[in-house]
Parts: C-alpha cells; sequence; structure tokens
C-alpha cells in the first residue's frame, strides 16, 4: 500500500471527462493491499465444487432453470478494482453530456471521491455476480467472482472456519445466477433506471420515482436470494448471518460512516425488507408464487406492495 502514490495519482487526474477512471483505478490500488491469491493444494477445485453444489441445491429448490458462468474468477483485491471501474465508468456515463469544459478541481475531488469508494469496496467485497456488469455482455464473458484474500480475512475475524464461509458466500451467489437466469430482462431494467436516475441528477433534479423503482427491485433481488439461501444452503448458516451483522455494527466510526455514505446501510434494510416479503408469500402461498416475481417486470412488486405483500398476491391473481 503507497498512499503517495495513490495521492500522486489522483493529483494528476485529466481528461474532458467528470472522472479520470483510470487514475481512480490506480490511485484505488495504490491505497490498498491486493492480497494473496496463492491457492492452497485443490482449493481451485473446491471453488469450482462448491458453485456447482450450489447450482444443483438452488435449481431443485426454486425450480428456476438457470446456469452459471463458466469463468469462475479467483480474485485478489486489485483484481476486483479494475474488474469493476469499467462497470462503474458506463453507468455513471449518463453524466458525461453534462462535463463539457469541467473544472480540473472538481475532476479532481470526483476522480479522489471514486478512489475512496473502489479501494472500500476492494478491501470488503467478497464475491460478486454483478448484474450492471452483465447488462451487455455476451452470454460467454460472464464472470463469477471471489475475493479471496478478503474471504480469509472475514473467515478469521468472524472466527469460522474458512471453507464453510467460502461455500456460504458461493451459494449467495448462485442465487443472484438464478435470479438473473431466470428473468433475462431483470439486468437491463435495473441499469436502465440507474441510468435514469443518475441523468436527472446530472440536469440538477432528482428523480425519486426512478430511485424507488431501483430501490424496490434490489430489495426484492436481495430478499429473494436470501430466501433461497434459506432453503438451499446444506449446512447451518444462523450464526454466519449473526456474527456478519455484528461485524458490521461492531466497526469503528470511520467505517460506519463509509457505510452510511456508500449506502450499504441501505443493502442491509434491503436484505431484511426482501426476506420479509417473501417468508410472507411462501407462508401464504409458496415458492413458486414466490418465484412469479421474474416472469415479466410488470410482476415485481411495488415500493408499497413490498410492505403490503397480500396486495401483491392479489394484483398477481387478477
Amino acid at each position: 500500500m503507497n498512499l503517495y502514490r495513490s495521492a500522486r495519482a489522483v493529483a494528476g487526474a485529466s481528461g474532458d471527462d467528470a472522472i479520470d477512471w483510470r487514475s481512480a483505478a490506480d490511485a484505488a490500488k495504490a491505497a490498498t493491499d491486493p492480497g494473496s491469491i496463492t491457492l492452497d493444494p485443490g482449493e481451485r477445485e473446491a471453488y469450482a465444487r462448491d458453485v456447482r453444489e450450489a447450482r444443483a441445491a438452488v435449481r431443485a429448490v426454486a425450480g428456476v432453470d438457470f446456469d452459471v458462468p463458466e469463468t469462475v474468477e479467483i480474485q485478489n483485491r486489485h483484481h476486483w478494482i479494475d474488474a469493476n471501474v469499467a462497470t462503474f465508468e458506463r453507468v455513471m456515463g449518463a453524466l458525461e453530456p453534462h462535463t463539457e469544459d469541467f473544472p480540473g478541481i472538481a475532476r479532481t475531488i470526483n476522480t479522489g471521491t471514486m478512489t475512496v469508494l473502489l479501494a472500500f469496496l476492494g478491501r470488503n467485497v467478497l464475491g460478486q455476480y454483478d448484474p450492471l456488469l452483465l447488462a451487455d455482455a455476451p452470454e460467454d464473458d460472464h464472470a463469477l467472482y471471489f475475493v479471496r484474500p478478503n474471504i480469509l480475512n472475514a473467515a478469521e475475524k468472524l472466527e469460522v472456519d474458512a471453507d464453510r464461509f467460502r461455500r456460504w458466500i458461493a451459494f449467495h451467489e448462485v442465487t443472484h445466477a438464478a435470479e438473473f437466469g431466470a428473468a433475462p430482462w431483470l439486468s437491463t431494467h435495473l441499469e436502465k433506471r440507474m441510468e435514469d436516475g443518475i441523468a436527472a441528477l446530472s440536469d440538477g433534479s432528482f428523480d425519486r420515482e426512478a430511485f424507488r423503482d431501483l430501490d424496490a427491485a434490489m430489495t426484492v433481488v436481495e430478499g429473494y436470494a436470501e430466501l433461497l439461501m434459506d432453503h438451499a444452503f446444506d449446512d447451518e448458516y444462523a450464526d454466519l448471518r449473526r456474527k456478519l451483522d455484528e461485524r458490521r455494527q461492531g466497526r469503528g466510526p470511520i467505517q460506519r460512516l463509509f457505510r452510511r455514505l456508500l449506502g450499504l446501510g441501505l443493502k442491509q434494510r434491503q436484505y431484511e425488507r426482501g426476506k420479509d416479503f417473501f417468508e410472507h408469500v411462501v407462508a401464504v402461498r409458496d415458492l413458486e408464487t414466490a418465484s412469479l416475481v421474474w416472469e415479466r417486470p410488470e410482476n415485481l412488486p411495488t415500493n408499497d406492495e413490498l410492505d403490503a405483500p397480500d396486495a401483491w398476491l392479489r394484483r398477481i391473481d387478477r
């Protein structure tokens, strides 16, 4: 980790856009220890086996036909930053028409902000099946990521078996593959709502409906994944969830501030709210009914219906 090199990369931000993405990536990597991806004997096969077995279990539980990417990447933190900077750049592209003659000092500030974001996430993301990353990618370009140094670090701090924790992460990411496999329209739907919101912000307005729809859709994504995890994972997991929640709440004030600024508290709320919605639907009906959310965009529950699942059921029954 070299903070001087990181600061120098941010200070050297250039170009015509609001953010110098190459400088942001270079600065984030300079500020982040990459971690090791020197694998133990049999570890690579263990990752692949976890993904295969998770796919079989989730398919059986959900009754949804889907596949997982052919590529399962075991990354360090720098790999994750490089893989995601292009995604951030594409999603933020809605700002580009509004950045003519962009002041250099503002570009430097924006580049520094993105550096902090990439570095923080690079040190904390465990696994990834990212719908925005896949929105326009050919089928054979899809990839499932595991950030090995973060998985091992989290398992050690949580005092849980690393193999068991890795398997739990694999199951969680495969549930997301099931969702986007069942709903090919979903990634485009999410990206469109995000781009609408960003475009409005760049015009100096706030598209409340776009962000509300995006939040509702992501709540469904996270809640359904939690539902499948409950039914598909082949080991005890309550202690893993409890320890992760305790770790998030027990972090220092600076980390809690970062989580708030990055909206990670919102993500936790999405988990909980979505899980409550689907648990009610399954209790009243069944898992097959819950899976109707993926038939078409119109079947996604609205923001109000997430807190009133019976209203969603009445609408779906019409």
